[in-house]
């Protein structure tokens, strides 16, 4: 049992609501809202730290642009510079403070230090401006505009980009802007550690190979992302295959094009059941803040099941509480005092899968004395599931009581870390597995499944427009109708 850690909830409403965004996303354990330095002073307005990958937000709201008709050229520029110029200077300086090594926080009293070990020499800093403020004059100041979202483009400084509701960002030194709109689409639908930092991976990356990449709202290269996807790389990727192409631009409503489709449609459907994963997680890691988690795991220092747990991806979520639930409803209906079922669940990663381990016991004397001995059972299934499948590097193991037979209770979790399997090892749990004979009985039943992040699909290049080696005096892609070594960046040889 460890102490409590007592975290800010934020300080403003949209404060509060990024945190809660970001408590679904990266769990409550590691997203900590308002850390501030050893000075004292902010670090940011929400800061999550997971294994190497570093989110910094900075939420920022300005009511710039409430009379946006009048002198709206001087008005754009006002709220531009509060809402997101300041920050990002502001985020440049955070990241510094992180690389420097120096501490960090959770009270301005500095009594209660950040929680979370940072590796500053691996880590991937993701730096998100989320801008408030905008979203009315941008929707009546074009009816083009479907949700009030801003425009992005990354180029090389220089060259102003003076027009209302775009932003111009350096690719040299990317930040992630969001606005009012989208902040709840981007964490809404990329709600895991590993989704969220595989979109931002692969937006930096094409941020840094097109000499100009282009967006008219973030929720519309979410959706380009979504459907671009390379089968021998397994994942998403943002641009195109092809080569000779500098210049990329995403175009309006392809966010409100994809979420019509039945794609879309049949992907939200099937994630419900991923929820599960999430709520085991939310409820240890809460126990884990109170100070209430019992045994001897290392959540701070990212040893423990629920740490492997919360890597996973949605789609491998929504596989494995499936098959959770299936394992719970298919429980023999009898009425025999003691029974068990154990399932076997692949993860995401290569050489990593999980036992789910179900108890039914009629009577129970001694809770704590059952505990134990459910968790010296559990320790064997997953020595046993290591000697079945030798390749595997870790098993972690979960344990319930049989959902069917009682209303209260409680996980146990093992993170089994057999990367170095002796031979007494293996010996020690084949011994021990004698009288269990988990993987070994004639009722053993293996079924394999399939999952697709969109189901009954196949991932098809979008309709987003590239351009193939710009001249300088061509017209700029953009559609503004300047000529490209005047308008979104300096021309590429």
């Amino acid at each position: 049992m460890t102490m409590p850690i007592v975290k800010s909830t934020g300080f403003t409403p949209t404060e509060r609501l990024l945190a809660d965004l970001c408590e679904r996303s990266f769990l409550r354990f590691w997203s900590y809202p308002n850390p501030v330095k050893d000075d004292g002073k902010e670090l940011c307005d929400l800061l999550a730290v997971f294994e190497d990958q570093i989110f910094i937000f900075f939420d920022r709201e300005s009511r710039h642009l409430e009379n946006f008709s009048q002198d709206p050229a001087v008005r754009w520029e006002r709220w531009k510079r509060a809402a997101i110029d300041n920050q990002i200077r502001t985020a440049h300086g955070a990241e510094r403070y992180l690389r420097s090594g120096r501490r960090i926080f959770l009270d301005c009293e500095l009594t209660t230090e950040f929680p979370i070990n940072i590796d500053r020499e691996n880590m991937i800093v993701h730096k998100i401006i989320v801008a408030h403020g905008a979203a009315e004059a941008c929707r009546s100041f074009s009816d083009a505009n479907v949700y009030g979202s801003l425009a992005v483009t990354y180029g090389k400084l220089g060259i102003n980009l003076s027009w209302p509701f775009l932003v111009e960002l350096d690719r040299d030194q990317p930040v992630h802007v969001l606005d009012s709109h989208n902040l709840e689409i981007i964490l809404g639908e990329l709600d895991t550690i590993f989704d969220l930092s595989s979109y931002l991976d692969a937006k930096v990356e094409a941020i840094r190979r097109y000499d100009c990449l282009s967006y008219c709202g973030e929720e519309d290269l979410l959706a380009h992302y979504f459907l671009s996807y390379d089968q021998f790389k397994n994942r998403h990727f943002i641009g195109t295959e092809d080569r000779d192409i500098n210049f990329f631009m995403v175009g309006e409503g392809e966010w409100k094009s994809f979420i019509e489709t039945p794609v879309y449609q049949r992907k939200k459907v099937a994630d419900k059941s991923s929820y599960l994963w999430d709520e085991i997680l939310q409820r240890t890691t809460q126990n884990a803040l109170n100070g209430t988690l019992l045994g001897n795991s290392s959540l701070l220092r990212g040893q423990s099941a629920v740490h492997e747990m919360a890597k996973e991806p949605r789609f491998s979520r929504r596989a494995l509480a499936t098959a959770m639930i299936e394992a719970i409803d298919n429980f023999p209906e009898t009425t025999e005092p003691l029974v068990r079922n154990l399932s076997f669940m692949p993860s995401f990663y290569t050489g990593k899968a999980y036992v789910f381990l179900q108890l039914k016991v009629a009577e129970i004397a001694d809770y704590d004395d059952y505990r134990r001995k459910r968790q010296a059972m559990l320790e064997i299934a997953c020595g046993a599931a290591k000697n079945k499948f030798p390749e595997l590097d870790t098993v972690i193991g979960i344990a319930i009581d049989a959902p069917k037979f009682t209303r209260r209770n409680a996980e146990d979790f093992i993170l089994m870390d057999c990367k170095d399997w002796t031979e007494d090892e293996r010996l020690h749990y084949e011994r021990a597995n004698e009288g269990f004979n988990f993987f070994k009985t004639a009722n053993l039943v293996s079924r394999r499944r399939t999952a697709q992040e969109f189901p009954g699909t196949e991932m098809k290049e979008p309709r987003s427009r590239g351009r193939t080696k710009v001249g300088r005096n061509d017209p700029c892609p953009c559609g503004s109708g300047r000529k490209y070594k005047k308008c979104c960046l300096h021309p590429s040889s």
